[in-house]
């Protein structure tokens, strides 16, 4: 954990502390009874608590079977939408299709209107021709009779020729009433041919009226099924590209709703497996702990025998050196920088209880409350290195008290900006309390101490 400047008095806060440091005489196995109390503290705790992260939702075997059933839903509405799209796309080109033949049948209703109306525009010249051979047949029939008139031609034919005054004037006679009988009945001929004319050109003209009129309605008629086959397609259209929105958005939603399962499934396997590689580091490093404390119960029953019953200062692991591990346990953060931050310390992950040491011999310059450490303990070391002691559950020690390498001085705890149980431990150079933080492992390395863990 990263180091905060403690506050508050720097005394102690547990009444009735553990006075078990010194040793007393007339008890020369003390020693050995604290090393085998620690040795049986370490085996009783078969996986030191850690700093994991809470676990996420771990879903029933219900809730599984739900989700895999709300997969399969979503997997059938995908192939029914798959479906229905394709049946719309189905439909719209059909519309399509029926929109083009409906205009084609406008463009022939439009050209048979083209020539209907062309057809009653030359039976319209045509009836004008006949009228005026009429007109004309009939100014030449009112002008013979005219001239008959004028020149007496009320007498027969033989009475002109019997009034005649001679020979000559009888020939000449005889041959205009041929000239004139022959031009009569050529003027009332053409007069025939004209009214037969006219009548068939009147019947014709009145057929293509008719057919005029036929084709105006077939055209407006096709006018008006393309109008509507234009405008339900149109709907159609509409309709289809509604519906293809509304399935897409059912569509997105089922797969996020899938990615979203899949996710917490992935999630949960993932903390699952960490969470076993935790535990199997946490088993072995409490085997590896239990074999230290037999040793250095092995080593305190030496040191007491030899002793002849004088005692000892409670030494783990040096067998009486200058220093000593100060706790037992798995290692589970390093001294550097992490998230723009620097952890100035090394973790000793450790069930709340277990016992804390003194590094070193030295005075204890704070032992209470400190800022982010919940509870702390500061030490001034012989050497002049400061040892810091951070996160405790309880304290046996206050300060200006003189404490021996290897005493107990509290106990692990998980106070604080803690996420689990352990020792923050720190080592502070030229005594300062809150600077000159160097990174523990290499220094206790350098002075025969092994921690098991980043680099130690």
């Amino acid at each position: 954990m990263s180091h905060r400047r403690p506050f508050g008095p720097a005394t102690p806060t547990v009444a009735g502390r553990l006075r078990s440091r010194r040793p007393v005489a007339g008890r020369p196995v003390r020693t050995v009874l604290v090393a085998v109390l620690t040795g049986a503290t370490l085996l009783g705790s078969a996986a030191p608590a850690i700093a994991v992260p809470p676990p996420p939702p771990n879903p029933t075997d219900s809730q599984l079977g739900s989700a895999q059933a709300e997969q399969d839903a979503a997997a059938a509405e995908v192939g029914r939408i798959a479906g229905l799209l394709a049946a719309a796309e189905a439909d719209l080109e059909r519309v399509g299709f029926l929109a083009e033949a409906a205009g084609a049948a406008y463009l022939v209703a439009e050209e048979a209107l083209v020539q209907a109306q062309e057809a009653a525009a030359r039976t319209a010249a045509e009836l004008e021709a006949a009228a005026d051979d009429v007109a004309a047949s009939e100014a030449r029939i009112a002008h013979f009779s005219r001239d008959s008139y004028m020149q007496g031609s009320a007498l027969s034919t033989t009475a002109a020729l019997f009034d005649s005054a001679g020979p000559g004037e009888l020939i000449q006679r005889a041959a205009m009433l041929d000239y004139v009988a022959e031009n009569q009945l050529d003027v009332l001929g053409e007069l025939e041919v004209a009214k037969v004319a006219q009548a068939n050109a009147d019947s014709a003209a009145r057929a293509a009226r008719d057919e005029m009129a036929a084709a105006e309605e077939a055209a407006e008629t096709a006018k008006r099924a393309a109008d509507a086959q234009l405008a339900a397609q149109q709907v159609a259209y509409e309709q289809v590209a509604s519906q293809k929105a509304a399935y897409e958005t059912q569509l997105q939603a089922a797969q996020i709703r899938l990615l979203q399962l899949q996710g917490a499934r992935n999630a949960y396997e993932q903390w699952v497996a960490q969470k076993q590689a935790e535990e199997a580091a946490a088993a072995r490093a409490a085997e590896e702990a239990a074999a230290r404390a037999a040793a250095a119960a092995a080593a305190a029953r030496g040191a007491s025998g030899g002793s002849g019953g004088g005692g000892g200062g409670g030494n783990i692991g040096g067998g009486g050196g200058d220093y000593v591990a100060p706790a037992y346990g798995r290692v589970s953060s390093c001294y550097g920088s992490r998230w723009g931050v620097t952890h100035y310390g090394v973790d000793v992950a450790a069930p709340v209880g277990t016992p804390i040491y003194a590094a070193t011999s030295g005075v204890v310059q704070r032992a209470g409350t400190a800022t982010g450490f919940g509870l702390a303990v500061y030490i001034l070391g012989n050497d002049g290195a400061v040892t810091v002691y951070g996160h405790v559950n309880r304290y046996f020690v206050s300060a200006g008290e003189r404490v021996s390498v290897g005493e107990q001085i509290a106990e692990v705890g998980n106070r604080g900006q803690s996420t689990g149980p352990h020792l923050h431990f720190e080592v502070h150079t030229g005594g300062a309390l809150y600077s000159n933080q160097i990174n523990p492992v290499p220094w206790l390395n350098a002075r025969g101490v092994r921690i098991g863990g980043c680099g130690g």
